[in-house]
């Protein structure tokens, strides 16, 4: 790549590369990688690819294309993931928001019937904060508190709610689970870890390598943390509150099963932009 220096050269050289190390969407990542090590907008790659880059901006495309070829999310090298329509920095305490989780604002923002009511959100390992935060973007006069076992993870969250001018009504505590929870809540949220032990082993690299491990391991069903929510939820939501978790695939089942022995009435279940039942909503 160093007898490379304009942005066309650059975009082609590092598009192969990608390819060859059969990275999913290498031209799209191409262009993020080069827009991200010159500071430019990506549009801009395939805009003006006459355009130089200087020895020091290569140098560093050729250590984040390197770190990309070896498994590396993108996300994690670029320190950002688009969620909702919004930025959240992701480091590698943080699981990696993703689409099929926008099932769950989606399934709670339609039993709203008045987003301006003065609601009150619990979002149960709350990484970012993607969820928790997304939902505060659509619900002016709510207030939420996101719990993590990670202080690392509640610190991203916490910058992410100032980035996102939403700081004064979301709080993040490093917690385990509802430990020291007294309050009740409208709603209970969660993307707890659903993948079984032994199965982990199988996940994508980018995801077993560099994602966290917390985030991930569901135990040796992959349902350890739904029985936690279920039990604890009980006692910490509203008459008419209601808890919304997502879940892995053919999870339905087992989760309702679990739900149902607390005493958690399903309410809803609603599949994701593949078809896949994704996300359970439960009341009391």
């Amino acid at each position: 790549m160093s007898h490379l220096n304009t942005l066309g050269s650059l975009y082609k050289s590092v598009s192969i590369e990608l390819t060859d190390a059969k990275v999913d969407r290498p031209q799209l990542e191409a262009r993020i990688l080069i827009a991200h090590a010159a500071r430019i907008e990506h549009t801009r790659v395939i805009g003006y690819p006459e355009d130089k880059l200087n020895s020091i901006t290569i140098g560093n495309l050729r250590k984040i294309v390197e770190r990309r070829k070896r498994g590396e999310p993108i996300a994690h090298i670029i320190g950002m993931k688009e969620f909702w329509s919004l930025n959240f920095n992701v480091t590698k305490e943080t699981l990696i928001p993703r689409p099929d989780s926008e099932t769950l604002i989606e399934s709670v923002l339609s039993m709203i019937t008045n987003y301006l009511d003065p609601l009150s959100i619990l979002d149960l390992g709350t990484g970012s904060g993607c969820l928790l935060l997304a939902l505060l973007s659509e619900l002016p006069n709510a207030k939420g508190i996101g719990i993590d076992i990670s202080s690392s993870a509640c610190q991203i969250a916490e910058k992410n709610s100032n980035d996102l001018g939403l700081s004064k009504r979301a709080k993040f505590h490093q917690g385990n689970w509802m430990d020291g929870i007294r309050d009740k809540f409208d709603f209970i949220i969660s993307n707890p870890p659903y993948i079984a032990d032994s199965h982990i082993k199988f996940l994508e690299k980018e995801i077993r390598l560099f994602e966290p491990h917390k985030a991930l391991s569901g135990g040796p069903d992959g349902l350890s943390a739904y029985r936690l929510i279920a039990k604890e939820s009980i006692n910490h939501l509203k008459s008419d509150g209601i808890l919304a978790v997502e879940i892995g695939i053919n999870q339905k089942k087992n989760i309702s099963d679990i739900f149902a022995k607390n005493g958690l009435k399903i309410n809803k279940i609603q599949r994701d932009y593949s078809n896949i039942e994704r996300c359970i909503l439960a009341t009391v």
